[in-house]
């Protein structure tokens, strides 16, 4: 097993290469962050739905893709905030993405939430990932 020096871009990379393939499934390592982020993802329609495998070592997490009409429901995703170059905002600072078409993704003080969400609770924080 290979030692990543980020594996939140790594998932994302996974998603984003399932996605442009047209893959229906796709599995990563796992850890609590991904599996709130792909929360995040299913809440918001991008993906069909995700389950942690505990069985396997290491454990997984596996992600179905969602498609429309054979569209991938998922068209972009990046990757903000890097190892090497955090990107923090505030709650006024938070990107729109696609003029509220997309959704940006935070590490807060109360959890991993949208953008949507950490405006209305005037929250700032780590800003992990935008996507459309």
């Amino acid at each position: 097993m290979s030692n990543l020096s980020d594996p939140i871009a790594d998932f994302l990379t996974r998603l984003r290469n399932a996605s442009r393939a047209h893959r229906t499934d796709v599995s990563a390592p796992y850890s609590r962050i991904k599996e709130e982020i792909a929360r995040i993802l299913k809440r918001e329609g991008y993906i069909s739905e995700f389950e942690v495998d505990t069985q396997s070592k290491p454990a997984q997490i596996k992600v179905t893709m969602k498609f429309v009409n054979r569209t991938p429901a998922l068209s972009g995703l990046k990757r903000v905030s890097k190892p090497g170059l955090r990107k923090y905002v505030g709650s006024t600072e938070i990107p729109r993405v696609l003029g509220g078409l997309g959704v940006s993704i935070l590490s807060t003080s109360r959890g991993i939430i949208t953008g949507r969400e950490a405006r209305k609770e005037r929250l700032g924080g780590e800003l992990l990932a935008v996507v459309w």
